[in-house]
């Protein structure tokens, strides 16, 4: 039977990527965005932080198709910039969308796997969610909390035959880069720090694996694995430096960080 899947943030980069990669594989794929897109009938234009207007589209999903068998939540964006000079709004806004939007999304599906017995929530995160990096604190504390969210919600709902994990990229060469919030703000105080790591961040990101590439991970999760775990790092290279971080103290962490993004 084709699986009804739902992914946020749907129309671009990584997101783009996974619903194409699962219609190939025969899903029924409902893309939620912000952007309309009046010529697919599978696109439905939602914000994500609007509890109301997801539920209401994750409801019109439902009635269409008789179940949600997947949900994807992958909507999200970063801002950077040294913590102090950040504006409290712009902090709220990412954590609304990046945590609290995916809250929204899991609220609505629920019931309906819970209904049916069966279902599988997968949350992107982002390796800087282990690896909190400097003068993108925001973005890296939102990361760390839905990788939270997943292990709580994991406990919480396994009784009822639903599955949740969270996958975590690291560099990946999409839009994102340049949709980034970049605020330079106090870079003549931090001397040319915070201007200096946001431009080594890009270019690592702008060398990074392919959307593509990050959607075949994402697409195996989600839909060939019996069990699943509660997290997966895509590509060799950072799946070992998540072992490392649990291997290795705090202090050479954090200086391994220093010298990659702080200097």
């Amino acid at each position: 039977m084709s699986k009804v899947v739902i992914i946020t943030g749907g129309t671009s980069g990584i997101g783009r990527a996974v619903a194409t990669q699962l219609r190939g594989q025969g899903c029924k794929v409902y893309e939620f965005s912000r952007r309309s897109n009046e010529a697919d009938p599978d696109h439905i234009s939602v914000d994500v932080t609007d509890a109301a207007a997801v539920r209401a589209a994750v409801d019109e999903v439902a009635a269409r198709e008789g179940r949600i068998d997947i949900l994807i939540n992958n909507a999200g964006f970063g801002i950077s910039g040294a913590m102090e000079f950040t504006d409290p709004a712009d902090a709220h806004r990412l954590m609304e969308v990046n945590l609290f939007g995916m809250d929204n999304m899991i609220r609505a599906a629920l019931p309906y796997m819970r209904e049916a017995g069966s279902g599988r929530i997968v949350n992107i995160s982002s390796v800087a969610g282990v690896f909190a990096i400097p003068f993108q604190a925001w973005y890296s504390i939102s990361k760390a909390a839905v990788r939270s969210l997943t292990m709580a919600l994991a406990n919480e709902v396994d009784p009822f035959g639903i599955q949740v994990t969270s996958v975590m990229p690291g560099d990946i060469h999409t839009g994102f880069t340049a949709a980034r919030k970049k605020n330079n703000e106090g870079d003549d105080v931090y001397q040319g720090r915070i201007s200096r790591s946001v431009a080594r961040m890009e270019k690592d990101e702008t060398n990074g694996m392919t959307p593509e590439a990050a959607a075949r991970t994402i697409v195996r999760v989600a839909l060939q694995k019996r069990r699943v775990k509660p997290y997966y790092a895509i590509g060799f290279s950072y799946k070992f430096l998540v072992l490392l971080d649990s291997l290795l103290p705090c202090r050479p962490v954090r200086w391994l960080l220093y010298q990659l993004y702080g200097k």
